[in-house]
């Protein structure tokens, strides 16, 4: 027999530029592996949202499914926050092992804003001292990290004029107790007491109710430079810091208030 007279020699008849289409039958293994595909194709879109609006006999979600590896992780974790549950934050506060749960948990939600020592940057508060922009009171930080806060600083210099600016940045000055050109101090203060007042109140303290800065210290948000002054008073500022509420659980962001409020103790 020669191989044209051989059964897997069979041709389909299709001939390409000499070249002969072998009819050839698949290799077992790879129909197996296909009909093994189909079956398991055909119970996956049975069991599984697969086609349009159908639901698969499972009811599998993803947001189902996300729930209850939260709610494993909650079940968890309570027992770790949970024998804080009744202490008060400033106990917290002075519990070496919460802190060192607050520590991991500053790290990953707000060092990227406040450094990892919690000492800020320019536009970001220091959380290490005394000033506080809202209050820091335990009651006043869990607020602040729990519902965020949106500070605006609106700008003035289409309003006062670029004269205006520079006198009640030089009258700004004065009340911090840095140099300042005592020229300008009359129309900076006539500017100050029209335009700032109603924030900073007369005295330049501030005002944690509106988040409005002290003037008259050292502390500054943004550069407290002659120039620093006068381009926040030209142009504004806009701060935002985010709510957690959404992100964190609730005793998440008392271990986190404890943490922030400790820093401001040592």
């Amino acid at each position: 027999m020669n191989d044209d007279d051989d059964p897997e020699n069979e041709t389909t008849g299709h001939v390409y530029d000499g070249i002969e289409e072998y009819d050839n039958p698949l290799p077992k293994w790879w129909f197996q592996m296909f009909v093994i595909t189909l079956i398991f194709g055909a119970i996956y879109f049975a069991l599984y949202p697969a086609l349009g609006n159908w639901k698969g006999f499972l009811g599998w979600t993803s947001i189902g499914q996300w729930e209850a590896e939260v709610e494993k992780a909650n079940v968890k974790y309570s027992e770790t926050f949970g024998q804080y549950q009744d202490m008060s934050i400033e106990d917290i506060a002075a519990d070496p092992k919460a802190m060192k749960i607050g520590t991991r948990l500053f790290s990953n939600n707000c060092a990227v804003c406040h450094g990892a020592d919690g000492g800020g940057n320019v536009g970001f508060p220091n959380l290490t001292d005394k000033d506080w922009l809202y209050g820091g009171s335990p009651a006043e930080i869990e607020m602040s990290i729990t519902h965020g806060r949106n500070g605006a600083m609106p700008p003035w210099g289409d309003v006062i004029g670029e004269d205006g600016v520079v006198a009640v940045a030089e009258y700004v000055l004065k009340m911090s107790g840095q140099e300042h050109d005592a020229s300008k101090l009359e129309k900076g203060e006539q500017v100050y007491n029209t335009t700032c007042v109603a924030c900073h109140g007369a005295d330049g303290k501030g005002n944690i109710m509106l988040g409005a800065p002290n003037l008259t210290d050292s502390i500054w948000l943004y550069e407290g430079t002659g120039e620093g002054i006068r381009h926040s008073v030209r142009n504004g500022r806009a701060n935002v810091m985010p709510a957690q509420a959404d992100k964190l659980r609730a005793d998440k962001i008392r271990m986190l208030t404890a943490y922030v409020y400790s820093l401001s103790q040592e």
